[in-house]
């Protein structure tokens, strides 16, 4: 298993380089400049502009200096539009914010989606299975960017239970309606796949003598159908929660929670180079760990696979 990690960490640091790479060459290709005005900007001051923040220097310096500046000192450079705070502090300030509902969205979509799926696979053709298959397809087809809006006016303006907006430090009632936009259709995926897969395994040969030998069916279910019925729902996992990462772009607009999503829309709008580059390789570092961590996952689960 540690020979394992150990490929898997040397495939991931060149993946991570190229992916630095690769997004700072779209950057540095892309038209307009960050300081460009409707009005225009004289010659002199925007070459003091482009000198200030190395922008005058050579393709590979810039990009050398960049890497340099993330490997040595996880410095993501300044900001070409907030100038009293660099990308490290914007990020430092909106991260934490998309993390917590982002964990907690993550949470309960893998406890409410699981159970959901494996109860309607344990109750195959019942009531129950129909309920969870339509409350699945239900929520699969309800975007956060239109359940949003619908929760606010259900909760907030005919209801008036929680606020709509806002975050205040993380309080219970500010985390509720983004957890709920962002995790609804990530939960009916997991039940989906959770059924999937435990229908599958309940009809394979071991339950059937396991069943046979007169266990009983929690027994069974818990102890001998669980964990490979996990199997598919765990590589679903990694993207999943890295996808309500990069998915909060809308809870963050919508419920303004001050999380990095506004900070990513605001930078491709206002053409703020540094702040684009430094939260694409933050989402794509944690696309990386987050695969690795459901390899090994996966290889601890089921011994029999190797990469």
């Amino acid at each position: 298993m540690i020979a394992f990690i150990i490929r898997r960490l040397l495939v991931a640091v060149p993946v991570l380089l190229i992916l630095i790479v690769g997004t700072f060459i779209l950057m540095y290709t892309a038209p307009g400049s960050p300081f460009a005005t409707e009005r225009g900007i004289p010659p002199a001051v925007l070459a003091n502009l482009e000198a200030q923040y190395g922008l005058d220097q050579p393709f590979h310096v810039q990009i050398w200096r960049y890497i340099v500046g993330i490997v040595t000192e996880f410095d993501f450079g300044p900001s070409f539009i907030y100038r009293d705070q660099d990308v490290n502090d914007l990020i430092g300030q909106g991260f934490p914010v998309t993390l917590t509902y982002g964990f907690w969205s993550f949470l309960a979509a893998v406890l409410v989606g699981g159970t959901l799926g494996i109860l309607a696979a344990v109750r195959h053709n019942t009531w129950l299975d129909y309920l969870a298959v339509g409350m699945s397809i239900g929520a699969q087809v309800l975007p956060n960017f239109v359940l949003a809006p619908i929760l606010v006016l259900v909760f907030t303006l005919w209801l008036g239970w929680l606020p709509g907006g806002g975050w205040q430090g993380g309080q219970w009632q500010f985390v509720i309606l983004p957890v709920i936009a962002l995790s609804t259709s990530f939960m009916a995926s997991i039940a989906r796949i959770s059924r999937a897969s435990m229908l599958e395994v309940l009809t394979s040969n071991f339950i059937r003598t396991a069943r046979a030998k007169g266990l009983p069916m929690r027994r069974v279910i818990f102890r001998h159908a669980l964990k490979p019925a996990l199997l598919p729902v765990i590589s679903y996992l990694g993207p999943a929660f890295v996808g309500m990462i990069t998915g909060s772009v809308v809870i963050d607009i919508y419920f303004s929670t001050g999380g990095i999503g506004q900070f990513f829309v605001a930078s491709a709008l206002n053409r703020d180079y540094g702040v684009m580059m430094g939260i694409t390789v933050l989402l794509g570092a944690l696309t990386i760990f987050f695969n690795l961590l459901v390899d090994i996952l996966y290889a601890w689960i089921d011994p029999k696979i190797r990469y």
